[in-house]
């Protein structure tokens, strides 16, 4: 197909001019003019032995000059055989895609998908639109370059947020990761930073694991003086030592006060893993003292506004620091360390500590017990032995360890 010339019959005073109708330059380009005044390029062709038009846009936004190279690309398209019409659909078609695709809306996809504790998916959503979405949110995450988002974890770095930035860094690659199963990418500009922001420093959960002091603060606890469920809350923590959200978030359902176990399905585990906490008499008691009161509802320590929900994230720690001690000093994810101490030093097997802890990820059938009842029998004497120790540490300050006792 021979291409026209570029000088046509137009020019740029008879387009300004140009009267209702159809006017033509050359090459099948033509200026069609409406009633309105409104004045539309448009390029008649023939494909496939069919004739067809091709919008090129709008004067005066789209120029005779710039209305000519339209037609001239167009042509070309048509000496290579293919329809400039397909061609701009599936281009307008790949643009909406990846306006689609944007960073954000990748990342609220893979977020709606996930699933876990209430508390662990509003932090990430609070992680990826306060420093993410501003800098990188609103583009294609197929066009983010590692050089890109370094520059935007770099800015939340050096304000002193060191282990929000690479919190972020991580938060990043899972969504980048999630795009690429999903089609949307293909790379994980995260792979290329390894090593490029600073290392925050560990931090552990502060815990009191000195007998002494361990005595101290349960007898603080005996004289706490806020909500009974509260205070109970706080009693039945360091004789359970699980996480704080799988304890404000027990159910009565879950406990068998008779075999003395409670039970928490795998939903609620952070291991994704049912779990068994064999329960002292100290433990048992305390539930029953509590059952008088939250019995009649779902969760064994509800929320003071209202029974539908459980005990508040902050409930235990703020109860800790209102007995005088800092977040520094101790928190109710300390129980889980002051347990696994002091465990270890009276002698209780590292396994059957660990389990009791949870810290073990079963390979087997995870919905069912079978991992929860590892080193069972030996963690119930564990259970009864830790919750006597506690309380000859409460009530006389003796810091003699009860050792393990040999079966």
């Amino acid at each position: 197909m021979r291409m026209r010339d570029a000088v046509g019959k137009l020019t740029a005073l008879k387009v300004k001019t140009a009267t209702e109708g159809k006017h033509f330059d050359g090459g099948g380009l033509f200026l069609h003019v409406q009633s309105a005044g409104a004045r539309y390029w448009r390029l008649k062709y023939r494909f496939g032995g069919k004739e067809k038009l091709l919008a090129l846009g709008v004067f005066p936004e789209v120029s005779l000059a710039e209305a000519r190279l339209r037609r001239d690309e167009a042509r070309r398209e048509l000496r290579d055989g293919n329809d400039p019409s397909i061609t701009r659909r599936q281009a307008k078609q790949e643009q909406q895609a990846r306006a689609d695709d944007t960073f954000a809306s990748v990342a609220y996809d893979w977020m709606s998908r996930q699933e876990g504790a209430e508390i662990t998916l509003n932090k990430n959503r609070w992680l990826l639109e306060t420093f993410l979405f501003p800098e990188i949110g609103h583009k294609p995450i197929g066009d983010i370059t590692p050089r890109e988002l370094l520059a935007t974890l770099r800015k939340i770095e050096s304000t002193g947020k060191i282990e929000t930035a690479v919190r972020a860094k991580n938060k990043a690659g899972q969504v980048f990761r999630f795009a690429i199963v999903e089609g949307r990418t293909e790379l994980d500009p995260t792979a290329s930073l390894k090593g490029a922001l600073k290392s925050p420093q560990v931090r552990h959960h502060a815990a009191i694991t000195d007998p002494a002091r361990i005595g101290a603060l349960l007898r603080s606890i005996e004289g706490f003086t806020g909500q009974y469920v509260t205070k109970c809350a706080l009693r039945f923590a360091p004789l359970v030592f699980v996480r704080p959200g799988e304890l404000r978030k027990a159910e009565w359902e879950e406990m068998d006060l008779g075999e003395s176990m409670w039970r928490i399905p795998a939903v609620r585990m952070k291991m994704k893993a049912a779990h068994l906490v064999p329960l002292s008499r100290q433990a048992v008691g305390i539930l029953q003292d509590l059952h008088f009161m939250t019995g009649n509802g779902r969760y064994v320590f509800p929320s003071v506004r209202t029974s539908a929900r459980p005990m508040s994230e902050n409930t235990i720690n703020a109860a800790l620091r209102g007995m005088g001690y800092e977040s520094d000093q101790m928190t109710g994810h300390g129980f889980r360390s002051m347990a696994a101490t002091r465990l270890n030093e009276m002698g209780w097997r590292a396994d059957a500590i660990e389990r009791q802890l949870a810290h073990a990820e079963s390979n087997k059938v995870r919905d069912a017990y079978t991992s929860a009842a590892q080193y069972l029998d030996e963690r119930k004497r564990m259970m009864q032995a830790w919750s006597d120790y506690l309380d000859a540490l409460r009530s006389t300050g003796n810091i003699a360890a009860i050792r393990k006792r040999k079966v």
